[in-house]
């Protein structure tokens, strides 16, 4: 039956990014939800990745970490061969994974404007061609979009063109895969506290920032990984081709 899934069987996620703030959050909510989680991450990621496989091995999980380029066609087949030989085949795709340089648009050196749109817009494109291949009936695809391309903030044009893309691609999927039984949608974070973005910005920038959200508050990457484990679980099976702006109510 259309939308029915086998709940007696341990379900497996696949989170790309996953050694970033957000990419770990994610991994951790879905491995409490009864995900087993393969993690992929960068070479330079390895240590980090280690360590979060032991702590959603922890929780009772099964986990593998495996270092993918996200842009690379061969490196994320052998990702997903990784995660059928050691977890069996994936059910959700959470696909984290990007990169920013924030300098004006006429500033912008256009090898860092290649270098974005590589890993953040043919990352998702890979990613998702090989999700949208392999996962399982029931499934869920879920890219990382971001507020930003709502709010079009100086300085960061390439990002915000590559996000734009993430969130087209989306939604193209999600109507590409009629009759799959999967579901593609993107979360699009708005300001969130993640060492990156901690990293980028300034006290009172952080401040302005957390002042357009009518909460009065930055993002943290729990808040986001719970907007994903919604969408990649039973409860969110209706929602499709969608791109969700979890930014509490930055507009």
């Amino acid at each position: 039956m259309t939308g029915a899934t086998d709940q007696t069987r341990t379900r497996t996620a696949v989170v790309t990014g996953a050694t970033g703030g957000m990419g770990r959050a994610i991994a951790k909510r879905l491995a409490q939800a009864g995900f087993d989680v393969a993690v992929a991450h960068s070479a330079a990621g390895t240590s980090k990745a280690e360590n979060l496989i032991g702590e959603l091995r922890d929780t009772g999980r099964r986990a593998l970490a495996v270092a993918a380029d996200v842009s690379d066609e061969p490196a994320v087949n052998d990702l997903f061969e990784a995660v059928e030989s050691g977890l069996g085949q994936p059910d959700v795709v959470v696909h984290t994974a990007a990169i920013n340089r924030a300098a004006p648009l006429v500033d912008l050196d256009l090898a860092d404007f290649d270098e974005i749109q590589r890993v953040n817009v043919r990352g998702t494109f890979v990613v998702d061609q090989q999700a949208a291949r392999r996962l399982r009936a029931g499934g869920a695809i879920v890219n990382v979009a971001s507020t930003t391309i709502r709010l079009a903030p100086p300085a960061l044009s390439a990002y915000t063109a590559s996000k734009a893309a993430v969130a087209a691609l989306t939604r193209i999927l999600a109507k590409e895969l009629r009759d799959r039984d999967i579901t593609v949608n993107a979360v699009a974070p708005g300001p969130t506290r993640t060492g990156a973005f901690l990293a980028a910005t300034g006290e009172d920038e952080r401040r302005q920032l957390a002042d357009l959200s009518p909460l009065g508050r930055l993002g943290t990457p729990e808040d986001i990984a719970e907007v994903v484990c919604f969408l990649a679980g039973p409860s969110g099976r209706w929602i499709n081709g969608q791109v969700l702006h979890a930014n509490g109510g930055v507009i």
